[in-house]
């Protein structure tokens, strides 16, 4: 908890990323920031990973819920008769 608050007020702001590094397909991610998205940035000034998504181009929390193992798929309308 110290350790949190001592690098919120002389922490690296993390303001220089490097470009987003993607997993490889079929092999398990690497470091842990890629286990939310399969994709990940670094900070450059400090060395710490954090998770991207491509589809809001951004970085984005950790706890975000999405995960790259669980990809999206669309849920099924109701009302629709098959064919």
């Amino acid at each position: 908890m110290f350790a949190d608050v001592f690098d919120l007020f002389f922490g690296c702001w993390h303001k220089n990323y490097s470009f987003p590094i993607t997993s490889k397909k079929g092999s398990p991610p690497k470091c842990r920031a890629a286990r939310v998205t399969g994709t990940y940035v670094v900070c450059l000034d400090c060395g710490k990973e954090f998770p991207y998504d491509w589809e809001q181009m951004k970085v984005v929390s950790a706890n975000s819920g999405r995960s790259a193992a669980a990809p999206l798929t669309p849920e099924p309308v109701s009302g629709l008769k098959v064919a």
